[in-house]
Formats: C-alpha cells, sequence, structure tokens
C-alpha cells in the first residue's frame, strides 16, 4: 500500500507539503496543490485515520477489516460477522465491519475501509454470489466469504451448496419418496444452480428421471414468496397433491409450504414430507413438525475466513465448506 512518502517522491515535494494538501489545501499553490493530487490518484494512496497505528505502537493488536456487502442487515447471515469477530479476539486480534450497500460506491467505501489501516480484508455478502473486486482491496491480505470473485483468483470460502443439497434429496428418496415437488429459488442464482445439481446426482442414483418430476423457479424479489401457495393448489385435485414430498429451495419457501398444506387439511409428514434449507436463524426447530433442513455452514465459514488471514494462509483457492442435512420430522421414516 503506498505511503506518505512515496507520494511526496513522486510529486516531488516535502511529506509536509503532502501533509497540507491533506489536511489545509488552502495554505499551498493551485500548481502545487494539482501536483500532489495527481500523485495522490497515481499511487492509489488512502489516507491513514487509524488513530491507533501510530509510529512505534508497535504492541497495537492487527485488525481483520470485514467489508459487508448487504450482510449484517439480515439475520441469514450475521453468523459470519459474528464468527469473524469471536475467531479474531480469540487469536488477540481485533475486527471491525464496513457496510456496503447495493446502491454505494465501492470505491468510496473501499477507500474508507483501508483509512483504517487493516491487516487484512474478508469481503463477505449476503447470499452466494460472484463480486468484482476493487484493487486496492488485493493489496492487502484478503479472503471471499459466501462469496466468489468474478476475475481475479482469490481464496475463498462457500457453502457446499452440491453436496447439502444431493445429502438432504439422498435421505428423503431413501424413505421412499418418489415423487417430490420441486421448488426452487429464483434461477441463475448459483446457489439455486449447484443445489440443483445435487438435487438430479441423488435422483439419478435412486434411479429417478430428475426432468421427470415438477419443477418450479420462484421469481426474484421477496414479495414472491406470496406466489407459492398458488404454485401448490394447482397440484392439488379434491385435496388430493400430485406430489409425496416438496423440495424446497430455502426455509422460508418451506414456512409458505407448511402454512398450505394444513390449511387444506394435508398432515406433514403422513401425506407429504417437506424438506428445507438453510436453517433459518431460531425458526427451524419451530415449525410444527420440526422442519428436515440444510445447515448453511455461516458460522464455519467466518471462523476458517478470519483463521485465513490470522494464520497468513497463502492457497487462492475456493473452499467449498460442508452443509450438513439436520433429520427432523417433517419427513416420515421408513419403519
Amino acid at each position: 500500500m503506498a505511503s506518505l512518502k512515496d507520494v511526496a517522491k513522486l510529486a516531488n515535494v516535502s511529506l509536509m507539503t503532502v501533509s497540507r494538501a491533506l489536511n489545509s489545501p488552502e495554505r499551498l499553490k493551485p500548481e502545487t496543490l494539482a501536483r500532489v493530487h495527481r500523485a495522490i490518484e497515481q499511487t492509489n494512496y488512502v489516507p491513514d485515520l487509524s488513530a491507533k497505528k501510530i509510529r512505534g505502537a508497535h504492541a497495537s493488536p492487527k485488525t481483520i477489516g470485514v467489508l459487508a456487502l448487504d450482510t449484517v442487515t439480515t439475520p441469514f447471515s450475521v453468523e459470519i460477522t459474528l464468527s469473524i469477530e469471536e475467531t479474531a479476539r480469540m487469536h488477540g486480534w481485533n475486527s471491525f465491519v464496513m457496510n456496503m450497500f447495493s446502491d454505494d460506491n465501492p470505491d468510496a467505501i473501499v477507500d474508507l475501509l483501508l483509512s483504517h489501516r487493516p491487516d487484512g480484508i474478508i469481503y463477505t455478502t449476503m447470499g452466494l454470489r460472484q463480486v468484482p473486486l476493487p484493487a486496492k482491496l488485493l493489496t492487502l491480505p484478503c479472503v471471499l466469504a459466501n462469496c466468489e470473485s468474478d476475475g481475479e483468483r482469490v481464496a475463498s470460502y462457500i457453502p457446499d451448496d452440491e453436496l447439502g443439497q444431493y445429502t438432504a434429496v439422498r435421505a428423503l428418496l431413501a424413505e421412499g419418496y418418489q415423487q417430490p415437488l420441486c421448488l426452487h429459488l429464483p434461477a441463475g442464482h448459483l446457489a439455486t444452480t449447484r443445489r440443483r445439481q445435487g438435487l438430479e446426482r441423488a435422483c439419478l442414483e435412486a434411479g429417478i428421471d430428475p426432468d421427470s418430476l415438477e419443477h418450479n423457479y420462484m421469481a426474484p424479489g421477496d414479495e414472491h414468496y406470496r406466489d407459492i401457495p398458488s404454485v401448490l393448489l394447482a397440484r392439488i385435485q379434491n385435496g388430493v397433491p400430485r406430489f409425496d414430498a416438496v423440495i424446497c429451495g430455502n426455509d422460508r419457501i418451506a414456512l409458505m409450504v407448511y402454512q398450505t398444506l394444513l390449511a387444506q387439511g394435508l398432515r406433514i409428514p403422513e401425506d407429504v414430507a417437506v424438506i428445507g434449507y438453510d436453517n433459518m436463524v431460531g425458526i427451524g426447530e419451530l415449525f410444527l413438525p420440526p422442519l428436515s433442513t440444510v445447515q448453511l455452514p455461516h458460522y464455519e465459514i467466518g471462523r476458517l475466513s478470519a483463521l485465513h488471514i490470522i494464520n497468513g494462509e497463502q492457497h487462492l483457492e475456493t473452499t467449498r465448506v460442508e452443509s450438513p442435512y439436520l433429520k427432523r420430522d417433517s419427513v416420515a421414516h421408513a419403519s
């Protein structure tokens, strides 16, 4: 990362002149100020706002900066940032979170993050996705949590969605279910594609053609959870469903499925089995009956990402973290 000295050298001015350009620009001649600003742009220099990291403060704990894109605004991913902080503290490090929202200027937020002089950066998102990486992030040790780079090769820790869905569907089919209705998250999402791959693998192993099943993809936007009842009702005639199980893209879809089936007088799991995905924080076991689902490993993703920075790991691989199937009572068990 560029220093004040680098700026001064490129602009051919003193350190004091650079400091005045940053703090008292009115004290400089316009041509001198312009020269310093050009040097700042060329070196990608970011002013240091970290009061603790002053010269000689060698005992200051090292710090992880967390760039959180839509992460801490939702209960579904808050465990990532919680785990990062707990892991950092356990190893004598500090951490701080810089929120970034979809309509923010990424360069401005990254500059603000870097101005606090972290020793490493974790870039995390709500919902598995590919993200562009501002070049400045890569001037420090950087790792991605719950996302992947769409360009530069950078280490990342993500849920193993293919294996998680495979494990859940395999368990469902092993109980004798043959005609599940598949209610997917929106098409085009990374998680949707990979979970569909896991579902197909489990079906093929059980001798079921996955294309013979009914697949419905939810439209993008939370308001479309309200479309789920009509999808189900169109497949129930005279109180008899054309399916014996419902594979849900997440636990919120499962919640809508429960309400619809129970309102139709159908029993779970005696008439229709239901499996979810996510293990929604604080909710999964409150379904009646408790929902069989897949655990998104957000806490473990946060822990591994923090250790990557703390231990100075150098690999640039994508690590798929196990997403375990949680067997509860929404699937009947063969006697």
